[in-house]
């Protein structure tokens, strides 16, 4: 069977996505029914998490059994509470003297802004995630956690772009994969580090032939008005995933794993790891193919990269909230300059 382009790539590894457009927010679970040893890395200012610290090494519990990702900002974390039931049905789980517990980490971006923030993820949104799990490649763009995902947020919603999930995976010899699912919900732009150039990010409030379509986060960070709102700016932001192999690691090895994937936020996000985002990469290794840390992880930082410029890519506009696909159908049509 042809492997799919996407994290599901990876022998072991499910994902179900779940997501409400009118509310324009909702949930991915990457299952791991079999338990997988896994990491962390957290990076940004303002983190949204649950069940991290017994990831990282020195901790008992070595493999989880699912990661889920989420809208709703903390409210999003009770969508846990419903892959842990749907876990506990299954039986499957850390085993105790009494039953088997479900390890469940998780990591929310913040989405209230974009649809209705009184409806978020809850636990039934959770548990509808793993009923869809599949290892066919999930929907990219506006689905599950990334369905109210933007980018580009230094001067608020009215001058950001639709950003989403997005998936990515490479076989790097030996039956080894590496894969990676991202949602990009960044504070900053997101670049293309083949060339340089701004995908999506925030946008000019003037775009003709005397005014560039992009802003430009970094250079707006220094100007009068960037000055003034930079400490003020909303805390809508954060890019959080999960990148995934199976090749065998120990759990030490995948945390390196996890740290090292944060190159692949800080080669498509300018600026990254800021106050204002969370950026939050979890490990995963299914353990059924021996493998070198220092490919898998050098890969694992490739496949991020290509996950979250397939976010914004995949991603489609939303009322007055242009995507990068749009903006190249203008560009490419005249209509926008």
């Amino acid at each position: 069977m042809k492997k799919s382009n996407s994290i599901t790539g990876v022998p072991g590894i499910l994902v179900g996505q779940v997501q409400d457009l009118q509310a324009m927010t909702g949930c991915t679970v990457i299952l791991c029914k079999k338990g997988a040893v896994g990491g962390v890395d957290q990076r940004g200012g303002a983190p949204g998490t649950r069940e991290t610290d017994l990831l990282r090494p020195m901790h008992l519990v070595e493999k989880v059994h699912a990661v889920i990702l989420t809208g709703g900002s903390a409210f999003g974390l009770d969508a846990a509470s419903g892959v842990m039931r749907w876990l506990d049905e299954h039986r499957i789980g850390f085993q105790t003297a009494e039953t088997k517990v479900p390890i469940v980490s998780a990591a929310v971006i913040y989405d209230l802004g974009l649809g209705n923030p009184k409806i978020r993820p809850d636990a039934e949104m959770g548990y509808k995630a793993c009923q869809a799990a599949m290892d066919k490649q999930p929907k990219q763009g506006n689905f599950g956690a990334g369905t109210g995902a933007t980018v580009g947020k230094l001067f608020g919603m009215r001058q950001a772009m639709k950003s989403g999930i997005g998936t990515a995976s490479c076989d790097v010899g030996n039956g080894v994969t590496v894969g990676a699912i991202f949602i990009a919900n960044a504070f900053g732009d997101v670049i293309d580090p083949e060339t340089n150039s701004i995908v999506a990010g925030v946008r000019s409030i003037l775009h003709d032939k005397k005014h560039p379509f992009f802003a430009d986060t970094l250079i707006q960070m220094k100007s009068f008005i960037g000055k003034q709102v930079v400490n003020i700016a909303s805390m809508q932001n954060t890019v959080i995933g999960v990148v995934a192999t199976n090749a065998r690691l120990s759990k030490e090895e995948v945390n390196k794993v996890a740290q090292m994937a944060q190159d692949g936020i800080a080669r498509t996000i300018r600026p990254a790891h800021t106050m204002f985002d969370g950026d939050t990469i979890f490990a995963l290794s299914t353990g059924q193919k021996p493998g070198n840390v220092n490919v898998i992880g050098a890969y694992a930082a490739e496949m991020t990269a290509k996950a979250i410029l397939s976010a914004v890519r995949q991603a489609t506009s939303f009322s007055r909230i242009p995507s990068a696909s749009e903006v190249s159908k203008l560009n490419k049509t005249g209509g926008e300059k």
